[in-house]
């Protein structure tokens, strides 16, 4: 009966208690060694990875905060290129109506001045006129009259009745074709 005492499954006393002294040795001195170090390696990791996710977020924070700031500048100098556009563009009219005005005075000052040249020459061209045609009709007046016509106040006056009678026939002429 002793032999079917025994299971196999359970162990004698001695062998368990000598068993179960091991396994608290060896169970002791891993949880005061290696368990130890094992904790540490862990969270050794556990830092790394989460220090590497910070160092992450961090850099891709940064990185989010220096685009905002790229847009930002690339917004502000479209902003100042517009202004500085819109104020060539009016600095550009303002020197087109100035410079037309300029052009428009010193071609009225042209026409002025033509005018005024015009003017001088076609007195200056009635005078001599005036003179040659009177110098031709008293020359033609002394040999008409058989005399001659050198005394100067009498030829000044000859030369005046004779222009004048010249211009007024030219008036008539003029005021009976305009009828």
């Amino acid at each position: 009966m002793a032999a079917e005492e025994e299971n196999p499954l359970v162990p004698p006393i001695p062998e368990f208690v000598i068993g179960l002294l091991a396994f608290a040795i060896v169970f002791f001195v891993l949880w005061k060694k290696l368990l130890p170090s094992i904790n540490k390696v862990l969270e050794e990791r556990r830092d790394a990875i989460e220090g590497g996710i910070e160092k992450a977020e961090a850099a891709q924070q940064e990185a989010a905060d220096v685009l905002q700031q790229y847009k930002d500048q690339l917004a502000e100098a479209r902003h100042e290129a517009a202004r500085l556009r819109s104020e060539a563009q009016e600095q550009g009219a303002t020197l087109i109506a100035e410079m037309r005005a300029e052009g428009q005075r010193q071609r009225e000052e042209i026409i002025a001045a033509g005018h005024a040249q015009v003017e001088a020459d076609r007195k200056q061209a009635a005078q001599t006129l005036r003179q040659d045609v009177g110098k031709l009709a008293t020359d033609l007046a002394g040999k008409l009259v058989g005399e001659s016509l050198d005394d100067h106040a009498r030829q000044s006056r000859v030369i005046d009745r004779f222009l004048d009678g010249l211009e007024d026939a030219a008036e008539a002429d003029a005021s009976g074709a305009a009828r």
